[in-house]
């Protein structure tokens, strides 16, 4: 018999966001780590907020929602507010029933700087590594690093002279402006839209854009990164930012540190020595002397973790093409480096029921 196309009105429902979420969905074993996560930032939540008052939005509320922002690739938090409104795998994740009204976009922006004030996205990445079941699977010994840049919210247009002198760009949308025998450089020259951010490229033959350098620090064991940094982007920034993750990781013993060809220099590898570390440094000896020699080199031990490190990039990878940080939304260091240690938190949660899975 055929059905009825009837269109139903508003009716009583009975159904919960839970029953409509598949018992297998992978969401389900992130929220356990997600949760656990947050309980242990309970007490820091506490220290955040005063203890009379209107009740604010959960802070938990508001990082599991941007945990399904970097899941999902949602291009922005207006756009995430939307969705929440209608889709219940959402809702279910972030804790809210069926018919709790969501709140406005404008609560990220007034809440973010007490997050950021908190460092809040460096110790929610710290208390998912400290779960009981997370914990076994890191390596304590074996580590690797690297940086990439994460280009600015900021046009080339807005790249002008630091004493005012540039002509600003013509009027109406998207306005003309003449570069043509103009010397721009980072000691001239400044963001109007971004002030913070450098113009930068990596390597010879690349062109030249405003942008930030993120930093990370990987175990080697399961690639899940354990520290994180957000620097202005320079020459020199990979390997003072290693420096300053390595010193934060306190290990109390000595560790292997993997990277590429750009930390190959006296200074780096001498630094690292002295910090305890042995630097599994790539080679780099393009007309010049390397600084890593037959004492690193030959262990066997060297040649996997310079094979290894290379799993770094798929960090890398997954933030800038799902965790939508190839183009930052945000303006300045500060707030570009809170979601960029978010986004890889959100990176170890979806690797890791795979790997708990495996583990096991």
């Amino acid at each position: 018999m055929r059905g009825r196309d009837r269109q139903s009105g508003k009716l009583f429902s009975y159904v919960s966001a839970e029953a409509l979420v598949p018992q297998g969905h992978p969401l389900r074993a992130i929220r356990v780590l997600v949760n656990a996560a947050l309980d242990r930032l309970s007490p820091r939540f506490e220290q955040m907020y005063a203890r009379s008052g209107r009740p604010s939005i959960a802070p938990e509320k508001l990082l599991r929602a941007l945990l399904l922002q970097a899941f999902f690739s949602v291009r922005s938090e207006r756009q995430l507010m939307e969705q929440m409104a209608y889709n219940m795998l959402f809702r279910w994740f972030v804790g809210l029933s069926m018919d709790t009204p969501v709140w406005d976009v404008t609560v990220f922006t007034k809440n973010r700087d007490r997050l950021l004030a908190g460092d809040i996205a460096g110790e929610f990445l710290a208390a998912v590594l400290a779960d009981p079941q997370v914990r076994p699977l890191l390596s304590e010994e074996h580590f690797s690093v690297d940086g990439t840049l994460i280009e600015a919210w900021a046009s080339m247009k807005s790249f002008r002279p630091r004493d005012g002198r540039g002509e600003p760009p013509a009027p109406g949308r998207n306005g003309e402006r003449d570069f043509h025998g103009e010397t721009r450089s980072n000691e001239t020259h400044a963001s109007t839209t971004d002030p913070e951010a450098r113009l930068y490229k990596k390597a010879p033959g690349q062109a030249a854009k405003l942008c930030h350098m993120g930093h990370v620090v990987m175990e080697n064991r399961n690639g899940l990164v354990v520290a994180t940094e957000m620097t202005q982007a320079t020459g020199t920034a990979e390997r003072e930012a290693a420096q300053v993750m390595v010193e934060a990781l306190d290990p109390g013993h000595r560790i292997t540190l993997g990277a590429d060809k750009g930390y190959d220099t006296k200074d780096f590898v001498a630094a690292m020595r002295r910090q305890g570390v042995t630097p599994h440094v790539a080679q780099n000896t393009k007309g010049r002397r390397s600084a890593i020699d037959r004492r690193t080199t030959r262990h066997r031990g060297y040649g996997v973790s310079v094979r290894v490190r290379k799993r770094i990039e798929e960090v890398f990878g997954w933030m800038k093409t799902v965790g939508g940080l190839r183009k930052t939304r945000h303006r300045g260091t500060a707030r570009v480096g809170w979601m960029f240690t978010l986004t890889a938190a959100a990176y170890n949660l979806v690797r890791l029921p795979r790997v708990l899975g495996a583990a096991a």
